[in-house]
């Protein structure tokens, strides 16, 4: 009867500190989790491209492209054009233009750059596609823009007004950045 109960006892040691030990594997497999960082973008000329690819390489993020269903050609990006894709689209804020399907998994990032260009001083309604279609809710986001002219600050608050379940960061304007630019601002974020 004593060799049943020390036995029982030992068994329920052993199982107790193997749950403990994939538990702390668990806690430690979130925080690292938790740690990485996500550069995801939109660039219709390839401009925030080249900014987004060196932005993910100074934060040592993943890179992410948000792809439309339909890629805008140059009479689409026609901004004097009244009657062009994105002019028809930035007149209507209800409007979502459609983004491929991927297998982005955004509970994978705790941190996330959004970059896009500025147009009509604001961001393209892609952006809201894509900020609509992941919970945001308690990550890091901040966003980052290419732009002929305009400044980020009504995008800014465009975004933050619309998406208020995220933690905003200040975001920047990246025209013409270097890389030592890039370290300094990615630095002063964390």
């Amino acid at each position: 009867m004593k060799k049943i109960s020390i036995i029982s006892v030992i068994a329920i040691a052993l199982c107790v500190c193997a749950c403990a030990n994939a538990e702390k594997q668990s806690e430690n497999q979130n925080e690292t989790k938790e740690m990485k960082t996500l550069v995801a973008y939109f660039s219709a000329s390839g401009v925030t491209r080249g900014v987004a690819t060196q932005l993910a390489e100074v934060a040592g993020a993943d890179l992410y492209e948000i792809v439309p269903e339909q890629i805008y050609t140059d009479a689409d990006l026609d901004w004097r054009d009244s009657l062009s894709r994105s002019s028809v689209e930035m007149k209507d804020k209800s409007s979502r233009p459609a983004i491929k399907k991927s297998d982005l998994n955004i509970n994978d990032y705790s941190t996330i750059y959004v970059g896009f260009p500025i147009w009509w001083y604001t961001c393209p309604t892609i952006i809201n596609t894509f900020m609509e279609a992941h919970d945001f809710a308690g990550k890091t986001v901040i966003p980052f823009a290419t732009s002929g002219g305009s400044t980020i600050e009504q995008a800014c608050n465009d975004l933050k007004a619309a998406y208020p379940k995220a933690n905003w960061k200040e975001g920047r304007l990246l025209n013409n950045t270097t890389k030592e630019q890039l370290e300094e601002w990615v630095k002063s974020l964390q």
